[in-house]
């Protein structure tokens, strides 16, 4: 039984890996490099595969993951397959990062258990928006933070042209595409200044900013405070 959540990236091509859960019989689930899983604490299972494997292992514990707002870290579903673009880079961020010392590792685990916790968390906003196609905007949106996200991208993932999806879009969530976004990112940027070491600057290129005035005006402006400022309260 894993006492910690663990992660693992896969680093080369695994065709014929198989994943079992509690004491079923694996099933398939190949993988790629740059996918992989991620267990829960409390799970039984194992994995198998016939290709050497070259994976990156990533444990945290869980008062760590509490710490950053997931209450019962035991209680989310086990993933398989894609990560999003957010985890992967922290992920890989975080692997780099141990060889440098005590407080760069626990930096960067606190940052990737402040993502997950994000990331695997059920978005009662979603759920509680009827049309199906807003619901998987809601749920690209999230994942594609760090993404040059457009409404030309949006409007054709719904299958729409831009005028109604964004008519469509605003009807569901209160807010257009672009101010969505933006307050995505914010949430996702005060998370990061509470819960790492980063710098402001680093913080807006993983939300997705590569304008860090840019950066700045929209988090005052959403929050009352520089991110600096915020990060001081």
């Amino acid at each position: 039984m894993l006492e910690r959540l663990m992660l693992g990236v896969f680093l080369n091509d695994q065709p014929t890996h198989r994943l079992n859960f509690g004491n079923g019989k694996p099933t398939p689930h190949p993988l790629v490099a740059n996918q992989g899983w991620i267990i829960p604490p409390g799970s039984k299972g194992s994995c198998a595969f016939d290709e050497p494997l070259d994976i990156m292992l990533i444990e945290i514990e869980p008062m760590v993951l509490q710490e950053v707002g997931m209450q019962r870290p035991e209680t989310i579903a086990p993933m398989v397959g894609d990560f999003d673009p957010v985890t992967l880079q922290l992920a890989m961020a975080a692997e780099s990062f141990c060889n440098g010392g005590t407080i760069y590792r626990e930096t960067m685990h606190r940052a990737l258990a402040a993502q997950l916790t994000r990331a695997l968390a059920v978005r009662p906003e979603a759920s509680q928006i009827e049309d199906i196609r807003m619901r998987r905007i809601i749920e690209y949106v999230h994942d594609n933070l760090t993404a040059d996200l457009t409404l030309g991208s949006m409007a054709g993932l719904a299958a729409m042209s831009g005028y109604h999806f964004t008519r469509s879009f605003k009807a569901a969530t209160g807010k257009s595409p672009l101010q969505y976004v933006i307050a995505a990112r914010i949430d996702l940027a005060k998370e990061l200044l509470r819960t790492t070491r980063l710098s402001v600057a680093e913080i807006c290129s993983r939300v997705g900013y590569n304008d860090l005035s840019r950066f700045g005006t929209d988090f005052k402006r959403a929050i009352g405070a520089t991110p600096g400022a915020y990060r001081a309260r």
